[in-house]
């Protein structure tokens, strides 16, 4: 990497936060943020354009990719990450940086979570991308993870009581919030990766998700869930798709039609699920152990529908780098058009 290189990641990583608009020559352009989020199952990288009229801020994504590095098959089955799947993280972290000099980013940020934090070689890793990328990858815990999922979500909720589902690869996370104000959290070993790579080791995680449950959502609240994460989008889509999706609604599916659609998923073998079903190979295995995360919470709580806002921790991380003040402009890269 070129010294030029390794300078503009150094600033784009450690820099304080820069104006919101770049002047050119001819016209304005919005500051860009990026932010990578290297899951148990997928890594993602999402760039965001803020705009500003008159109201608060607008993050328009420009730039999305996402790739299925699957480091939690390697966790969650022997303790480390594996040199192929290092190598690939490198590489996708790589494109990344590629992106983010064409888009012209202002500032970006790097987030893993379980399968990295349980992962015996982690920490030798992180040290090995900073070495050969000049990134540093924040290793976050089950609460970051949750705080950083309701920096966005909290925006979509209604009045009330809701139970906010975020289901990853290696964990859940679960938030209570009285009138969009938070009253419990708690995160739990329990993840769609996780439930297919040691089945048997989440037994006791189940009874502690139900227990804690019981106590921070009454039986006698009514409560709204909302469900983060790929796998609930995806399984509102497919409920539209294939017609089981009588009490659905835009983005929200009833507890009746999420279980008719896990139903329907679960007959289809997973080569039926990529070829008929057209879901990602690393999708077609997980989508059914995410779907009993899912149905499982609303069960407990006797949640008649779900909403699933399309936000997620990645959201959350170009807000905090957004709300980070920062004095001084960059004068790296222009933005497009």
């Amino acid at each position: 990497m070129s010294a030029a290189w390794e300078r503009f990641f150094r600033f784009s990583n450690n820099s304080g936060f820069p104006n919101h608009w770049r002047p050119t020559t001819d016209h304005y352009f919005p500051m860009k943020l990026a932010a990578i989020d290297i899951g148990s199952n997928a890594a993602r990288m999402q760039i965001s354009a803020v705009l500003h009229d008159g109201g608060p801020p607008v993050f328009k994504k420009v730039e999305y990719i996402r790739f299925p590095l699957q480091l939690g098959k390697d966790v969650f089955h022997t303790g480390r990450i594996g040199p192929v799947r290092e190598a690939n993280l490198v590489d996708f972290l790589h494109a990344c940086q590629l992106l983010m000099k064409l888009h012209g980013v202002a500032r970006c940020q790097v987030c893993a979570t379980s399968a990295m934090r349980e992962a015996e070689n982690g920490p030798e890793i992180v040290r090995r991308v900073q070495e050969k990328l000049g990134l540093r990858i924040q290793v976050i815990g089950g609460a970051q993870e949750a705080e950083l999922v309701n920096r966005a979500v909290v925006r979509n909720l209604p009045g009330g009581t809701c139970l906010h589902v975020d289901v990853g690869g290696g964990s859940t996370e679960l938030n209570v919030y009285q009138d969009r104000h938070k009253t419990a959290a708690r995160s739990f070993r329990i993840g769609s990766v996780r439930l297919l790579e040691e089945p048997k080791k989440t037994e006791k995680e189940w009874r502690k998700m139900a227990e804690w449950l019981a106590e921070a959502v009454p039986v006698t609240t009514a409560a709204t869930a909302v469900g983060t994460g790929g796998n609930i989008g995806k399984l509102v889509d497919l409920a539209a798709t294939h017609g089981m999706a009588q009490a659905t609604s835009g983005n929200t599916i009833s507890r009746d039609d999420l279980a008719a659609t896990l139903a329907f998923v679960e007959r289809h073998s997973v080569e039926e699920r990529i070829n008929r079903l057209l879901l990602n190979p690393d999708r077609a295995d997980v989508i059914v152990p995410a779907g009993r995360i899912y149905l499982f919470v609303m069960e407990q709580v006797r949640a008649a529908t779900m909403q699933a806002p399309d936000v997620g921790l990645i959201d959350g991380l170009i807000l905090k780098l957004y709300e980070r003040p920062h004095p001084r402009p960059l004068s790296h890269g222009r933005g497009e058009k």
